[in-house]
């Protein structure tokens, strides 16, 4: 899928069905020689010798998944993010949140105080059908504006339903870009998984069927300008995942 969308770099998410077991991300790390980052799941129990392993190993930064775990109180949510940012400081490593829009207009003020960069996944949470005017997203903006946050302009299909080219995500997409486009990152979401699939716990839910091509080509009608493209594309995650 890689070579057929001319993408060379990656950055690996450890999947949300593994818990805190980071050991096939660890693993894709190792396959990609060199040309792969990695995101963890940790638990509050792991050493900062094992932290430090993980980092020579290309990990970069933990996600906090807020949403596919139901957590949208906004002081639980506070209270993981402060546990998390001293831990990352030491290493030079950001924390990737999926979350909603108003848990990070709850939770505004400890990022922009933040020691470690944020990163915001899947449009912030955003819902197209809501437009810009929905509550948070103004808040999003901000912190983009002042360089506290980055965003995924990622899995368009979590913010709306008009595949398969989710022309409606189009007005978010442009007001994040235009917010800041040095803090705005993309992603292919692969393989995409369906946490909303209502199946009983011991089946296996399918993927959605996303053409992955067709998607990566809303990016240049998300941000026209290609020096733009090649910040979102390039310049931010080489400076972020330290390529």
């Amino acid at each position: 899928m890689h070579r057929a969308i001319r993408v060379e770099r990656v950055v690996i998410v450890n999947p949300s069905v593994y818990g805190t077991d980071n050991s096939s991300t660890t693993y894709g790390l190792k396959a990609r020689s060199g040309t792969a980052r990695g995101i963890a799941v940790i638990g509050d129990r792991i050493s900062d010798r094992e932290l430090r392993t993980m980092d020579a190993a290309g990990f970069r930064g933990i996600r906090l998944n807020l949403s596919t775990a139901g957590i949208s109180d906004p002081q639980t949510a506070r209270a993981r993010f402060l546990a998390a940012a001293g831990r990352m400081k030491n290493l030079g490593w950001h924390i990737q949140m999926f979350t909603s829009l108003p848990v990070i207009a709850s939770m505004k003020d400890l990022v922009a105080e933040a020691p470690v960069p944020v990163v915001f996944d899947h449009f912030g949470g955003a819902q197209a059908a809501l437009g810009g005017e929905q509550p948070g997203f103004s808040d999003l903006l901000d912190l983009l504006k002042s360089g506290r946050a980055y965003v995924k302009i990622s899995g368009a299909y979590l913010a709306s339903k008009q595949a398969p080219d989710y022309p409606d995500v189009t007005p978010l997409a442009r007001a994040l870009v235009s917010a800041n486009p040095d803090r705005v990152l993309w992603g292919t979401d692969w393989p995409h998984p369906d946490a909303t699939s209502k199946r009983a716990s011991t089946e296996v839910s399918p993927f959605r069927a996303i053409d992955d091509g067709r998607l990566f080509n809303q990016l240049p009608v998300w941000a026209p300008d290609p020096e733009v493209r090649r910040k979102i594309l390039v310049e931010n995650p080489a400076k972020l995942y330290r390529f």
